[in-house]
């Protein structure tokens, strides 16, 4: 059975329609080409057929891309320039055609699927939420292969066109059809019969609209010059260099202003040097193991119990980010308890402001807005808690408080309600230890701010039911998280492997290492800020208070130099008052470090270590941890452990996380640093038992 289906209707307009057997969603795949070939052939040859309707049969998507599995198949950068060359040839043939095409979008047209829709001579879209338009191919390392590159900014501008590659932030309906990249927006009730009516249309050339500064810009040598020069230099500021892809796609849309054959052929050739790209290639990686995780159940074979409402303990900023995670991506009921009705207040205001500036921006109706506002409700006691499923809590780091809450949990809810702690260093066993029903207890760890980062912790302890486990993963993906389950103890996994990391930064600091030089060494790597600043971002007090947990479970390996105390003394938190590493209070706040903190730590900056011994100093401690954390099964397997740095701290992407990483540099060489620093330096650099065991067997993590 085929993906595509042609069906002609008498008034001379047929309707192309895509549905790959077997998938969900619609993606393209190199084995189509003969099929579509042959389609085109019959629509070509059939004079009765005046104009075509590309439409999808799937219920909610167009086409989400193309079948990014298929790139592994190639051997060599010639054959993946083939592949980009067939995906082009494919479309230019349609966009060649004196019948008139229309791609009706409903859904995700995303990558291969915009730009089939891009070689249609029109374009019409459904206003619902679910269509999205996008060229997300950066995101793999990778450009658009089959003419994206070229038809886009030749339909909407370079600069809006560059943005949305460079990017690789797709546009909803309202911002295409602003855009100029859909003819229309319409109802989906009537998407198929504005498209059919749109294809008894003669093809004609659209006028690219323009402000004044655009054109000139975009429509002489000079001003071009101006803009691909700047976008350039920010983008080398942006990747540091970590990302071939970017600069790429910006040197396809340059050879093609002037030499649509050249823009091609450039397209192509670069696209299959990206496919054998180390960035591109652990990219992809990751890729298929985040879409590997969406299908999996928290205990296989144990099905999640059904979460209908949540509660919320503490309105702080955690606590207002959980609620709105629940109520604006789970579309669950979020009833927020505090001590106090400003806590409340403020959890609903978090909300309230993210939504509403989506509504200034007009990507969000203002009745869409009050319509997740409202499944937001405060309570000073217990009210409402009783048919709660689940009851999540971000109070403060303090056990005996925590303890309390789940006795009131116990108290307040039904006997199947789950205790989910956002606790980020306390054992959740500790925080159990008093519970009537364990079971039903376990660990949440969210990370800030909760809207935006992309990873969850569910932690377990050793009573906790398969079943809670379960519920707890499934319903943070509900709330758009990629959960990775941990082993209960100090840190769990993330903070884990990040604190010794900033404890070494820190150590390098009072050895007279300038702070700026150890953040800019590490950004250089592809940690999107370095330690000092990080620390600063989520703040001193909170950094540092996981440092003795980890110390009092694993001993002297967790030391962090005791200037750190020096600073919680002078009151130094951070960004949140404008006192830490940085300078928070001169004319470029956060940008220069704030040299008082030389002072008051008592050292002389002087730049004595290289970037690269910054970078394997501060690097391998996490590595070694992260081995250590597979070891002793704190995650379930390197890949668990992958995501979770990449999601949780930022460990730079394409490097593909710590066990890629480590299996890129070679294990003898991870273990022969390690065992050079642990002789030279100090014994916390000992290399992890597995690693030594993976050395003289040869093995690797994947």
């Amino acid at each position: 059975m085929g993906a595509f289906t042609l069906t002609k209707r008498e008034d001379g307009i047929a309707i192309l329609t895509m549905d790959v057997p077997g998938d969900s969603m619609n993606t393209l795949k190199a084995d189509f080409g003969e099929e579509v070939t042959a389609i085109l052939d019959e629509i070509e040859n059939d004079d009765a057929i005046r104009g075509v309707v590309v439409a999808s049969g799937k219920k909610d998507s167009f086409v989400a891309g193309a079948d990014v599995s298929m790139l592994a198949a190639c051997n060599d950068a010639d054959e993946a320039e083939a592949l980009s060359t067939s995906g082009q040839k494919l479309f230019d043939r349609m966009e060649g055609m004196r019948k008139t095409f229309v791609a009706a979008i409903h859904g995700p047209a995303l990558g291969g699927g915009l730009e089939l829709a891009l070689a249609c001579h029109y374009r019409v879209c459904s206003d619902s939420p679910k269509t999205q338009l996008g060229l997300p191919e950066v995101q793999l390392g990778l450009l658009p292969g089959s003419g994206g590159t070229q038809r886009l900014p030749a339909l909407i501008g370079i600069q809006t066109a560059m943005k949305m590659m460079l990017t690789g932030s797709p546009m909803r309906a309202k911002q295409a059809k602003k855009a100029g990249i859909v003819d229309d927006m319409v109802p989906q009730s009537i998407l198929l019969d504005v498209a059919i009516e749109m294809a008894n249309k003669a093809i004609s050339k659209r006028e690219v609209k323009k402000d004044v500064m655009a054109k000139v810009l975009e429509n002489t040598a000079f001003g071009r010059n101006i803009l691909f020069k700047k976008a350039r230099e920010q983008t080398l500021s942006k990747t540091m260099g970590n990302y071939p892809a970017p600069m790429y796609i910006i040197d396809c849309i340059e050879a093609g202003i002037t030499n649509t054959r050249k823009g091609y052929e450039t397209e192509a050739r670069l696209f299959g040097q990206l496919v054998m790209t180390s960035e591109s290639k652990q990219l992809r990686q990751i890729f298929f193991a985040t879409t590997d995780m969406k299908k999996e159940a928290g205990i296989e074979g144990v099905s999640a119990a059904k979460v209908n409402k949540v509660g919320v303990l503490g309105g702080g900023l955690m606590g207002g980010g959980i609620a709105f995670v629940t109520a604006t991506k789970a579309k669950v009921p979020a009833r927020i308890k505090d001590i106090n009705t400003d806590g409340i207040a403020g959890a609903i205001r978090y909300s309230y402001d993210i939504l509403n500036k989506k509504v200034k921006k007009r990507f969000m109706l203002k009745s869409v807005m009050q319509k997740e506002l409202s499944l937001l409700t405060g309570c000073l006691d217990y009210s409402g808690y009783k048919h709660n499923d689940m009851v999540i809590e971000a109070v403060f780091e303090d056990v005996n408080l925590k303890q309390k809450m789940v006795a009131d949990i116990e108290e307040h809810c039904n006997e199947n309600t789950v205790f989910a702690s956002n606790t980020s260093s306390i054992p959740i066993a500790q925080i159990a230890a008093q519970a009537k029903r364990p079971e039903n207890v376990v660990g949440l760890h969210y990370f800030s701010p909760v809207d935006k980062m992309p990873l969850a912790e569910v932690i377990p302890h050793e009573k906790t039911s398969d079943q809670t486990i379960s519920t707890t993963v499934e319903f943070a993906k509900r709330q758009g998280k990629t959960p990775i389950v941990v082993k209960d103890g100090a840190g769990f996994y993330v903070n884990r492997i990040l604190a010794p990391y900033v404890s070494e930064a820190g150590f390098m600091a009072i050895e007279g290492q300038p702070l700026d030089a150890i953040d800019k060494a590490l950004t250089k790597f592809g940690f999107p800020v370095g330690p000092f600043k990080l620390l600063d971002e989520v703040g001193i007090d909170v950094g540092t208070k996981i440092i003795p947990i980890l110390k009092g479970q694993f001993g002297e390996r967790f030391n962090a130099p005791e200037a750190f105390d020096k600073l919680l003394e002078n009151n130094r938190k951070g960004k949140k008052n404008k006192s830490g590493f940085y300078d928070y209070n001169d004319t470029k706040p956060g940008k220069n470090v704030d040299d008082s903190v030389y002072k008051l730590l008592g050292i002389t900056p002087e730049k004595k270590c290289s970037d690269d011994s910054v970078i394997e100093r501060c690097v391998l401690m996490m590595l070694n941890e992260a081995a250590l954390c597979l070891q002793e099964d704190v995650i379930r397997n390197p890949r668990d452990g992958d995501i979770g740095a990449i999601f949780g701290i930022g460990f730079p992407p394409f490097r593909g996380g710590p066990f890629r990483y480590m299996d890129s540099l070679g294990i003898d060489h991870v273990v022969s640093r390690l065992e050079n620093y642990a002789e030279t330096y100090s014994d916390k650099y000992k290399p992890a038992d597995i690693l030594l065991t993976m050395r003289k067997e040869g093995k690797t993590f994947y």
